[in-house]
């Protein structure tokens, strides 16, 4: 099994698109996924794909209750391979009680065992902020992935930000936890002279980095994502073809690539979830 969490130290970076779709397809190419919602502020993970069979707690009771009855936690979307512990935290509870408890910023780790048999992937994600609910997954994450605008500021920002995290973060390796390899994803980069400049200067920047490394899949800015959360259709069923009128590649090649170099070691299933596969998906309605 293999945790990846969705994180940055801002709002509004694109995370929970990125999970969701992801999700989605990494569960049509049969791998067993779960979808965690650690987003208090905005839990949009929660009700991104429907439920099918709502499981009666979420999130909360898993942190805060040690619940770890499968039955009682885990939900089923209407995505087959697919399912989501939801967040049912409004409050912001959680925050307070991981930071009063002396194992707060390890809970997560010593709970995610508990899904070692009935799933391959569990895909975490988190609110745009620093906070223990965001250190404690990372300290139970094997990789991070960050999405990126296509800005300075905001590059610097998640330099800044992220670093300052890591190293705090680093006196837990001690207890064999140590902080994740981090996957920046430049996002919503649209197809200008001045946008492609600035991935290029964003890649210099990180350029040799010890903990971060820039993916060369970028996401690029295109409205089936947005239309993908809309209608709650992963953006890979609604675009698996090549538009006609749009040199961006479509959602399927993207987001295929994404996985492929977040988790090579399924490349080959994921190589098999071609343009036909999906369509006999989507024709099917699973």
């Amino acid at each position: 099994m293999k945790t990846t969490s969705a994180i940055s130290t801002k709002g509004g970076t694109g995370k929970t698109t990125k999970t969701a779709n992801l999700g989605a397809f990494c569960a049509d190419a049969g791998l067993r996924t779960l979808l965690i919602d650690l987003d208090p502020v905005q839990p949009s993970l929660s009700s991104y794909y429907d439920l099918v069979e709502p499981a009666p707690c979420g999130v909360f009771e898993l942190i805060a209750s040690n619940e770890t009855r499968l039955d009682r936690i885990v939900s089923k979307t209407n995505i087959q391979n697919l399912s989501l512990i939801y967040s049912n935290d409004p409050h912001n509870h959680l925050i307070n009680l991981l930071l009063q408890a002396p194992d707060g910023r390890l809970r997560l780790a010593h709970l995610k065992d508990i899904f070692q048999n009935d799933f391959d992937l569990v895909l975490i994600d988190t609110q745009g902020a620093r906070t223990v609910l965001l250190e404690m997954v990372m300290l139970a994450s094997d990789l991070a992935v960050s999405p990126l605008p296509p800005e300075m500021l905001s590059a610097r920002e998640f330099n800044r930000g992220t670093l300052q995290m890591l190293d705090g973060l680093r006196p837990y390796a001690r207890l064999g936890l140590p902080v994740p390899p981090i996957k920046a994803v430049v996002n919503g980069l649209d197809l200008t002279s001045d946008a492609r400049q600035l991935d290029a200067t964003i890649r210099e920047t990180f350029s040799g980095h010890a903990d971060i490394q820039v993916t060369s899949t970028i996401m690029p800015k295109a409205v089936v994502y947005r239309e993908s959360a809309t209608r709650g259709i992963p953006a890979h069923r609604l675009e698996y073809r090549q538009p006609s009128d749009r040199k961006a590649p479509a959602a399927l090649q993207v987001i295929r690539d994404l996985a492929i170099e977040l988790f090579p070691e399924w490349t080959e299933r994921f190589m098999a979830l071609n343009e036909s596969a999906v369509h006999a998906l989507v024709r099917e309605g699973k």
